[in-house]
């Protein structure tokens, strides 16, 4: 069986953007913890545009917080509305703040529980961006659990250099290594970002199917988010719980409605129902302590296998 997953470093135009995203909604949440966001960022070639809906009494500083990111020279845009009643009202009653689908993922291939592949294409990019804290790409194939194929693409590495790293990080069969040539234009000055576009990066690798939604600037009233942090945490339990080798999880929500209206486990083929959990949005937010969290912790290298709450067994 052959399987493929690529990461992205922390300098990816659309990595920055999430981490924008996300920063926001910590400033939000840091002056008001009952704030609800929903943040969208795009930005590239000298410009930041932050676009989306917030209801906060807190006041932050947009332009200040992109900068601190951007460095100085971008101009920003910032056009954030208030969230609309509609969707308000239904959230104030404990439901969820949207409807949508979530997929959760633990497997006892690797300690962190996440796909093989994911989680060495995850570290080759890591290590790589200790030396070369650019904009970069890393992905790994695996040809019936061997590394056949590594290939990496950083901004500001040399050819012979960058190879040699890789070599010394993860031995493979083949090294593409900026296969078109070394570069040393990245990052917002040579392409344009958008926050919620490396989902799969985001979540579990491409051989995972996800629900779709995006994390980046939304609370926990999302479900897009928590919903998709409680579905990981389901499958690690269950993991643990029957000694599986791969659990799937699955949850749906309907707008302004607390309970989903699905929420079942596929554990080594079996199908479930879930129980014993309190998965409405405000459970969740208990449960994962997600009061805690610097959602901009989560922003860069993955949103699990990190050892998160959400990561953990019990």
């Amino acid at each position: 069986m052959t399987k493929t997953a690529e990461f992205v470093s922390k300098k990816h135009p659309d990595k920055t953007c999430d981490l924008i995203a996300d920063s926001i909604l910590d400033a939000y949440l840091a002056e008001d913890p009952e704030s609800r966001a929903a943040i969208e960022v795009m930005g590239g070639h000298n410009l930041v545009t932050i676009n989306g809906e917030a209801r906060s009494m807190a006041k932050p500083d947009i332009e200040k917080i992109v900068k601190k990111i951007t460095g100085e020279g971008y101009r920003v845009i910032s056009n954030i509305a208030v969230q609309s009643p509609e969707i308000a009202r239904g959230v104030d009653n404990g439901g969820a703040g949207d409807q949508g689908i979530m997929k959760g993922y633990a497997t006892s291939e690797t300690e962190s529980m996440m796909p093989l592949e994911y989680e060495m294409a995850r570290k080759l990019c890591l290590e790589i961006y200790k030396k070369y804290p650019f904009d970069g790409k890393t992905q790994v194939t695996l040809e019936n659990g061997k590394v056949k194929t590594v290939v990496a693409s950083f901004q500001n590495a040399k050819h012979d250099d960058l190879l040699a790293l890789a070599q010394s990080i993860l031995p493979a069969e083949e090294y593409l290594i900026n296969p078109s040539g070394d570069w040393n234009q990245g990052g917002f000055d040579s392409d344009t970002g958008l926050s919620g576009r490396k989902l799969i990066v985001d979540n579990y690798g491409p051989e995972i199917t996800i629900g779709g939604g995006s994390f980046s600037g939304k609370d926990y009233t999302k479900v897009d988010r928590s919903g998709a942090y409680m579905a990981r945490k389901i499958a690690v339990d269950y993991l643990k719980k029957f000694g599986a080798k791969e659990v799937f999880t699955k949850l749906a929500y309907a707008i302004g409605k607390a309970e989903p209206v699905m929420a079942v486990a596929i554990v080594d083929g079996k199908e479930m129902e879930i129980k014993g959990y309190d998965l409405s949005p405000k459970g969740i937010r208990k449960f994962l302590h997600l009061d805690e969290i610097k959602f901009a912790d989560t922003a860069s290298c993955g949103h699990f296998g990190r050892n998160f709450p959400w990561d953990s067994c019990g």
